[in-house]
Parts: structure tokens; sequence; C-alpha cells
């Protein structure tokens, strides 16, 4: 088993600090179990269960910081693994942006364990995919998809006398399903914190329905179109451009947060005033640990208030270096919305174009978050309200930024996970104006 209790975690973390001879020690538990099942063709490919533990010891000679890992826990191996740190940090330069442990902490602990998600089985996984696969090949159609689900354990101590423990669970599903010619294709995706709360029998309906509707694609003339983007499509764009708010970045010019001059556009506003983003470890909707890498406590924080820039992450050398109070990094990401649903958003709109997903996305330019990308498994056309037709996809070239100021609307906030980081987002579907497609691609 790769689970352990709070008190066998606690029990082998005391251990290591105490055999510890360096300046400082920090070390931290963590263990998962993490199944998974993969269908392609309408047949199951792949499952498996994996089970991990590992130990991560760190410590420091002054400002010379060694790092080991294990994943054996009698008391031989926790001896070794803390000499092996204590040998590279002895070999290792000094750090200059060195910064001593952190003292003992208090955390509030956050709902992220689901009884439901961690008692999933294989039997259940099994099911997910013949709930796909039944419906899909009814209506001769393909369905390839993957479902990951897992429960694990985190636990944190160093040598100042802090200590932290938390489990939690995980659930991620995606199914992409095509006609049988390859002309068409269709998306569906849940990433959820209770399994309870799933029916792959109906989710699959919608990549279904997409994929029959999105054959005899018409082709469109790239160029800047009223667009409503569902909320998957959203979140890939929206956590590659949260990737930039790192105060040191800002501060040092190299960020689209950089003020000309000097300094950081903190407090300035930088979207539309209906823009508003937080992060909260305990919502429900979305919990996260309520400490971050570095052990320190997470916080219930606003980082864009009405369209102004609230917040950015210090690391604890920077915020020490430029006088700021050093919080926890955020692991969710709420963006705020309306009560709409997509098709809602749809049916209020005169004439645009529906994007399912957005993929492939990569930097052109930091210093505006200009990022490239493409559309994928349905997107259409809508004309009086209705979808009149699908379009060929297309390649765009666009700011999350200056999208975020060419709102027309927000709908309902959706949990997804973002594509270029670890968050767990809130994400409402958007309507947009002047959205950028810079040209055609016959891939579906």
């Amino acid at each position: 088993m790769s689970i352990f209790t709070e008190e066998q975690s606690k029990a082998i973390l005391d251990k290591v600090i105490k055999l510890s001879k360096a300046d400082q020690c920090t070390a931290q538990l963590s263990g998962s179990i993490d199944g998974n099942i993969r269908f392609a063709l309408n047949n199951i490919s792949t499952s498996g269960i994996v089970d991990n533990t590992e130990l991560a010891v760190e410590v420091a000679f002054g400002k010379r910081v060694g790092t080991a890992t294990i994943n054996e826990f009698d008391d031989a191996s926790l001896e070794r693994v803390v000499r092996r740190a204590e040998d590279l940090a002895r070999l290792a330069p000094e750090n200059p942006e060195f910064v001593p442990a952190i003292p003992k902490q208090t955390y509030k602990p956050s709902p992220t364990f689901s009884e439901s998600t961690a008692a999933i089985t294989p039997e259940y996984r099994a099911k997910v995919a013949a709930d796909s696969i039944a419906p899909a090949k009814a209506d001769k159609l393909i369905a390839a998809g993957f479902l990951e689900d897992g429960q694990s354990f985190t636990a944190i101590a160093n040598s100042n006398g802090n200590f932290a423990y938390q489990r939690g669970t995980r659930f991620d599903y995606t199914c992409t399903v095509r006609t049988e010619d390859g002309r068409g294709s269709g998306w569906v995706g849940r990433n959820l914190k209770d399994a309870s709360d799933f029916k792959a029998d109906a989710d699959i309906r919608t990549a279904m329905r997409k994929a029959s509707e999105s054959v005899e694609a018409k082709a469109l003339e790239p160029g800047k179109y009223t667009v409503i983007l569902e909320p998957a499509a959203a979140a890939g764009l929206i956590s590659f451009m949260m990737n930039f708010f790192d105060a040191r970045q800002a501060d040092e010019g190299r960020s689209f947060l950089s003020k000309k001059g000097g300094g950081n556009k903190l407090g300035e506003q930088v979207y539309d005033p209906r823009v508003n983003i937080t992060a909260d470890p305990w919502d429900e909707r979305a919990p996260v640990l309520p400490w971050d890498q570095d052990g320190l406590p997470r916080e219930k924080m606003a980082i864009v208030e009405n369209g102004k820039v609230v917040a950015l992450n210090y690391s604890r050398y920077w915020a020490q270096k430029q006088g700021k109070r050093a919080v926890g990094e955020p692991g969710n990401l709420l963006m705020s919305g309306g009560d709409k649903s997509t098709a809602q958003l749809v049916a209020g709109t005169q004439k645009g174009i529906l994007v399912t997903r957005t993929w492939y996305i990569r930097m052109v330019d930091p210093q505006t978050v200009l990022l490239t990308g493409l559309t994928r498994d349905g997107t259409f056309y809508i004309e009086n309200g209705q979808i009149k037709h699908p379009v060929k996809n297309f390649r765009f070239n666009e700011s999350p930024v200056i999208m975020l100021n060419n709102i027309e609307e927000l709908g309902r906030p959706v949990r997804v996970a973002g594509d270029e980081s670890s968050f767990v987002m809130m994400i409402p579907p958007m309507k947009l104006r002047d959205f950028t497609f810079t040209s055609l691609s016959d891939a579906v």
C-alpha cells in the first residue's frame, strides 16, 4: 500500500529530521495509488494500477544545498538517503538566493479527498470504458478515451518543527469520438472531485453529437470573428497566461505585467472590469492542498479584481529582496462568470464561431502573451442564435490579455484542468469579439 497514515508519515519524517547533521533539514513523504483505463477504436487497449511512495530529503550546510530521494523506509535506508543528501550539499556551490527553511506553520485542512473517487475499482473503470464505447458503436462512431483516477497523501516536515499531512484524490476523463470516415470529430472531458458526479453514458453524447455534426465542414476566411470559447477551449489560454503572474519576471521586465521604466502593473487595470480571478484552496468545487511546494500556507486571495491585477506570486527569496510578504503560490484559479450555459450564449449570438477545444498552444511573444494554436474536435458557425454548419479548423494568434479585454459575455464557470499548468480551474464559457484566426487547418 502506498497510502501512509498521518502517524506512519510523522514517524518516518521525525526519524529523518533526527538523523540529519546538517544546519537544516526539510523532508517530504508522498505516495499514491493511481488507476487508469484507455480505449481506442471502440476497444479497451490498456489498463493498470500504479502505486508508489517516495521520500525526498533536502539539507543545507550554510547556503550549500543537497537533495536525495528514496522509496525504501527501513532505518538503514532512511539514514542512507540523509547521508547522501548531506554529501551532495557539501559538494554543492553556495546558492546566492538561499533562504532558510520555513518556521512552524498552521495549516487549515482543505476538502481534497473524495470517498467515491478513492473507492474506484477496476470494474468501475471497465464500465466507464463500456459506457463510452457502446453508444458510439451503436451509432457507427469510433470512440477513444482515457480515464485516470487516484488517491494520494502528502506529508512535509522540517527541522524547525513544521509538519503537515493531507490526503487527496483526482479524477480526469477525456474522450474523442470520430466518424468512421474520419471527417467528423467531437470531444468531451470531465475533471471532477467526486466520481459519483460522473456518468459516462450521458457525457459521451456530447462528443457523439459534435462528431456527427462536424462532417462536411465548410471553409471560412481567416480573420477576426466573434467567438464562443467553451471552458476547455479557454482554459489552455488562461492557464498559460497565469504562469506569467510571477513578481520577479514582472519586476525584471520579462513579463506582460512589467511596467515601462521599471516595476510591475500591480494595481493597474489590465483586463475588462468583468474579469475576476481568485484562488481559494478550500473552495468545494476545486480544492487543493493548503500549502505550496515550499510549504508556505496558501490563502484565499483575489488575483484579478474587476479587471485590476491585485496579486502577484512572490517567491520567498524575491519577497525578502523586495520587502514583501511571501504567500503560498495558488494551486487553483477560480474565474467568475454569469449564469448562462454555452448553449444559451450560442442562442444569444447573431453571428460567430463556436470553439470546442484549443490545442498545440505555443508562445509567440512573452511580452504580450501572444499565443498560437489550433481549434479541434468541433468548430461551428453560428447564425441567428443557431449552429448553422461546421467549419474547418483554424490556427489562431491571440493573446489572452487582449482576449479578456474583448469580452461580450461570460457564462457559468465549469471545472477544468489547465493544459499548460497544474492548476485546477473554474472557467466560464466566453463570448468574445475580434478573436484572431490567421489560417485554416485541414485536420479535424
